[in-house]
């Protein structure tokens, strides 16, 4: 049962600067003011005493945050890989996996740019091809899509990688499933997983990806720097690190004492285990990001998820209907589970996308102009702290935006 809440209260609590509309979480969340605090303590705690900090501090505090982000993604700490981002995270497996060659890394027609970029470096390295398949961007249900990506998946196909938000759209794809029908035909998957934490209810558990990465600064609205890696069960041994450090061998740690045998997923000295530290670390970073996790999380579960995602639906609603009177073609599905917090609208022929930024920047909208190969779009970000009025804002200024980005 949903929950009376003050969101005028709730959207105080953010820091926002007050002369911008606020409309793309979808590229940065910005932050409460309670995690900013945390981390904002930790921060002073690591520069008044780098190595009481990394030495003495942190070990207690990051496995904290490992099993709180655990808890929070349904998963096992011992298989959590903190991350500075979801871009680093597919990184570490696009370049840490071996596949069997000659075959072909398959993925959707919507995926983020630098991470297409990054599967045709692997692809190149390994000698396998890269090839993408089309997917039904409006569907009427999930089915469509599996049953595009069946069509696809082919007896050469080593991977398949895919986005469980869009990020050009918004589109929610039916993760589970992909992952099951790949699986039944022996292929790995990788799921990027850069919107999904908070926008949508996520069990990573249920989902069974053999590789899930993402963000927690986004939807989350967890500091710069916070995303991870999720290995799933079978797949423990299959990386390589991306950086040679201190944790490529576990018994050859240089600070600390070791005062028992650890197994391989059992807690070390250091915040994590041995599988993971030898994937994680990579020497002196901040760290702080990800140790004000438990903040993030404990934020929005205090407003109740179940709230803040109904909060989000009235937002998309309310856009669809808002943006849409400005004459602009929806590009995301209206029907339940195929959409979250954030709706996209299909641009006008003759849109010069460079004016049309600057248009809406100078009446200080913050929001995206997509460039797809086959069209311009518009994509509104709707989290909880979102106003009506801000929605109605980018719906008065559009059509005058429009008109001088055609000249």
């Amino acid at each position: 049962m949903q929950q009376m809440i003050d969101w005028a209260a709730a959207r105080a609590q953010m820091i926002l600067d007050p002369t911008v509309t606020m409309l793309n979480t979808g590229s940065f969340g910005p932050l409460p003011r309670p995690v900013f605090d945390r981390a904002t303590e930790l921060r002073l705690r690591l520069a008044a005493g780098p190595t009481d900090f990394y030495v003495r501090q942190a070990s207690p505090l990051l496995w904290e945050s490992r099993e709180r982000t655990a808890s929070y993604l349904d998963t096992v700490p011992h298989r959590l890989i903190f991350t500075s981002n979801v871009s680093a995270a597919i990184n570490l497996v696009a370049s840490g996996l071996r596949l069997s060659a000659p075959g072909e890394i398959l993925m959707t027609d919507h995926e983020y740019g630098a991470m297409v970029w990054c599967w045709q470096r692997a692809g190149q390295r390994q000698g396998l091809a890269v090839r993408t398949f089309p997917l039904p961007t409006m569907a009427t249900e999930p089915g469509e899509i599996v049953a595009a990506a069946i069509r696809a998946i082919t007896p050469k196909t080593r991977l398949l990688f895919f986005s469980h938000v869009l990020s050009p759209t918004g589109l929610v794809l039916p993760a589970k499933e992909l992952c099951a029908e790949a699986r039944k035909r022996g292929v790995i998957t990788v799921v990027d997983g850069a919107h999904a934490p908070a926008m949508i209810p996520l069990s990573l558990n249920d989902i069974g990806a053999d590789f899930y990465t993402a963000n927690l600064h986004k939807w989350l609205l967890a500091p710069s720097g916070a995303g991870f890696l999720v290995i799933g069960p079978g797949n423990e041994d299959r990386l390589q690190p991306l950086h040679v450090s201190w944790g490529y061998y576990p018994d050859k740690y240089p600070l600390g004492e070791i005062t028992k045998s650890v197994g391989p997923d059992d807690r070390d000295n250091y915040g994590s285990t041995p599988r993971v530290r030898f994937l994680e670390f990579e020497g002196t970073r901040d760290i702080c990001p990800w140790l004000a996790l438990p903040a993030a999380i404990d934020f929005q579960t205090e407003l109740g998820w179940n709230n803040v995602r109904t909060r989000i639906a009235e937002l998309a609603a309310y856009t669809r209907q808002a943006i849409g009177k400005t004459g602009l073609r929806l590009a995301t599905p209206a029907v339940p589970g195929l959409h979250g917090a954030m709706t996209a609208f299909e641009l006008p022929q003759g849109v010069n996308a460079v004016k049309l930024r600057k248009e809406l920047w100078d009446r200080r909208i913050e929001i995206p102009v997509v460039e797809r190969p086959d069209r311009l779009l518009l994509r509104v970000s709707h989290h909880f702290y979102t106003t009506e009025a801000e929605i109605d804002r980018l719906a008065e200024v559009l059509p005058m935006a429009l008109d001088a980005a055609m000249k």
